[in-house]
């Protein structure tokens, strides 16, 4: 299983690696360790590029999780040539996007606190991101806005904590999406805190403060249904 810097190196924008499988058949390949965040629970996979001791450098376009072994295939661009494993590699993502990427998930996050209603699905993309929200009461995209903006810049700091999936099961108030199940079976499952704003289970990566997110603009509210609204949200840079 790829040792998953970013979990607790949200920031790590480097790092050395071994490659331990290669996949030229799909163009992939995997690594002891790596910075790149692997797509899931609507956050887009990490970009960016990998160099070999020769110093060459190839692109990476996409990045994916093995279900079953739990490595993270880092997806090589159209006619790379992929390394060989067992050769140290150094890998770099793309780091503008992940930091933009970062500030989006954790609006997501904080505008769950502004629409009290279960989360019925979600997107995160470069810039922009999307929540799907069990209600059937409209929402004044006036208010939202400010609500969600008054919230970011009152700023809130952001740690992580653990649970187990036992501890998970007694307080299932924690879980706000009704189509992502959390990160269970691992033995433990991680906590993203805003302070005094929200909590909930994610595997995503964060900011340190929410702050940094900055001015945000509901771009729309749609209802997606007789039950379902769902609200768009852009960083205004």
């Amino acid at each position: 299983m790829t040792k998953e810097i970013f979990q607790k190196e949200p920031y790590a924008r480097t790092c050395n690696a071994v490659v331990t499988g290669v996949n030229p058949s799909d163009n992939w390949f995997s690594v002891d360790q790596t910075v790149f965040y692997a797509r899931g629970g609507g956050q887009p996979g990490d970009v960016g590029f990998w160099k070999s001791v020769s110093g060459r450098m190839w692109g990476i376009i996409d990045t994916l999780r093995d279900r079953e072994t739990g490595d993270i295939q880092h997806m090589a661009k159209e006619q790379s040539t992929l390394p060989a494993p067992g050769d140290p590699i150094e890998l770099y993502i793309n780091w503008e996007r992940r930091y933009r990427l970062m500030r989006m998930h954790s609006c997501l996050h904080l505008l769950c606190a502004v629409v009290s209603a279960p989360v019925t699905g979600g997107q995160i993309h470069d810039g922009r991101g999307r929540l799907d929200f069990d209600l059937a009461e409209p929402l004044v995209k006036r208010d939202i806005e400010f609500a969600l903006n008054k919230i970011i810049q009152k700023g809130s700091a952001r740690k992580i904590t653990w649970i187990t999936d036992e501890e998970l099961d007694a307080t299932p108030w924690l879980v706000k999406t009704m189509s992502v199940e959390p990160p269970k079976g691992m033995g433990m499952i991680r906590l993203i805190h805003f302070d005094g704003v929200d909590i909930q289970p994610c595997g995503g990566t964060h900011v340190k403060h929410s702050s940094e997110i900055g001015r945000v603009r509901i771009e729309k509210i749609e209802k997606k249904g007789r039950h379902n609204r769902r609200v768009t949200v852009a960083l205004e840079k």
